[in-house]
């Protein structure tokens, strides 16, 4: 009998300690952040069972395109969610990754998703530099003419 008081005064401490970090926040702040992991652990699983020989090549679109988008919101849970204003492209970006990946793998797979694969990352590339260039411009301007004039300063001159 003492045994089973000593099992269950563990059990009851255990339930006792899990109710206060629920009280204090602590399961709510884990969830606010790691949430992304309900993504990226089913991407990193199918690349597994791929890997592992046990899923098709087809398994690692969806991989891909998981494993994207939660490295994009683990990135907004950190810097913030208005990085999303110039993330957005990476959601075209993870269906590009998803088909490269297939393309890489699949020895029988179809020209066809190189091809989709390199329309989206390029659509993605442009949407990405055209995002940037609209929020950091002015940046992007000044560091240029900040080039632009050391390239004249330390350019030697042919003739004096």
């Amino acid at each position: 009998m003492a045994r089973n008081s000593y099992s269950i005064g563990i059990l009851l401490i255990g339930v006792a300690v899990v109710l206060l970090l629920g009280k204090l926040g602590v399961f709510h702040f884990i969830a606010s952040f790691f949430w992304p992991l309900a993504l990226l652990i089913p991407g990193l699983l199918f690349h597994l069972l791929f890997f592992n020989r046990t899923l098709p090549a087809g398994v690692l679109v969806p991989g891909g395109i998981l494993t994207t988008y939660a490295l994009m919101f683990f990135y907004c849970n950190l810097f913030g969610w208005g990085s999303m204003s110039y993330l957005w492209p990476g959601f075209i970006l993870g269906v590009a990754v998803g088909l490269y990946e297939l393309h890489l793998f699949d020895r029988s797979s179809d020209r066809g998703v190189l091809i989709a694969a390199m329309v989206l990352g390029i659509i993605a590339a442009v949407f990405f530099g055209m995002t940037l260039l609209f929020k950091l411009g002015i940046y992007v301007i000044a560091l240029l003419l900040v080039l632009a004039g050391a390239a004249l300063i330390l350019r030697r001159p042919r003739s004096w």
